[in-house]
């Protein structure tokens, strides 16, 4: 069910994006953005859509916010694989954004992503006035200064740190670089109709932290053409992961826990969590 809905969800979301950027002037700068946001796994945006579901939302709604996270994570890549960033030159398979064209473009395709994100997210069709504020507030927070770009200044600064990362340190790096959207996407839901997000707050964190440390495994074991990306590229920079830090076979346990902690945090939705437990094996399962 999970990989499936997983799949349906991607289709829909790539739908909304094609239908919201034909609307844009036929440029560079928008074929770039375009061709940014196709691919990948979609897990935020099933995130949004599938705990909207579990609070009986209604696609039309729920679609708005789960295309803007994705448009947010699309903006991040961008930016991330830049050379002044990580430098990278392969993203999902295919030549990174400026590659296939140059810096300055892939500069702007991600500031309008990032722009696009609050469109998106401050539709009308998103929900009431409130709703749709406290979205757009709380994707603010997730995605700046205390939260992504917070956990990415931290990545950066480790870079020319006299020493490596503690856990500790580490932990709360990736809560923000990776965990910060990832747990405002399974809060969504429960934003759209003003309930408690709380149970799911839970569920993301323990998640979040779960995805990281399983990037830090496929880093090590990784099939790089699966992955679409350069593997590595940590260890080669020695800067510490948690593999370098607890040893494999440790940081195996430790996202397999983790899910466990996801899971049990979900228990109070019954049988209407089982996609989203599904969701967290998946996270550990994968193999890119």
């Amino acid at each position: 069910m999970f990989r499936e809905r997983l799949a349906q969800d991607a289709v829909r979301i790539q739908e909304q994006f094609d239908l919201v950027l034909s609307a844009l002037d036929d440029i560079e700068v928008t074929r770039a953005m375009a061709y940014a946001t196709q691919g990948g796994k979609r897990l935020r945006g099933f995130l949004v859509l599938e705990s909207a579901r579990l609070h009986g939302v209604d696609e039309a709604q729920a679609i708005w916010p789960a295309a803007s996270i994705e448009a947010l994570h699309a903006y991040s890549l961008v930016h991330d694989d830049l050379p002044c960033m990580d430098d990278d030159d392969l993203r999902r398979g295919r030549p990174t954004v400026h590659v296939k064209w140059d810096q300055g473009t892939a500069v702007l395709a991600g500031d309008a992503l990032q722009a696009l994100a609050f469109e998106l997210c401050a539709h009308p069709n998103a929900g009431n006035a409130e709703i749709r504020a406290e979205m757009a507030l709380t994707l603010a927070k997730a995605s700046g200064a205390q939260g992504m770009v917070l956990g990415q200044a931290l990545d950066i600064a480790a870079e020319s740190a006299a020493e490596p990362l503690s856990l500790e340190a580490i932990t709360r790096l990736q809560a923000g670089k990776t965990g910060a959207l990832i747990e405002w996407s399974a809060c969504a839901g429960a934003r759209l109709v003003q309930a408690d997000p709380e149970p799911l707050r839970q569920y993301a964190r323990a998640l979040g932290l779960a995805f990281q440390i399983t990037d830090d495994i496929l880093d090590v074991e990784g099939d790089a053409e699966k992955a679409g990306k350069r593997l590595q590229k940590d260890a080669d920079a020695g800067k510490a992961t948690f593999v370098s830090l607890l040893g494999l076979e440790a940081a195996k346990t430790r996202a397999t826990d983790l899910v466990d902690q996801a899971c049990t945090a979900l228990e109070g939705y019954g049988s209407k969590a089982e996609t989203l437990k599904d969701a967290a094996r998946f996270v550990i399962a994968r193999d890119s």
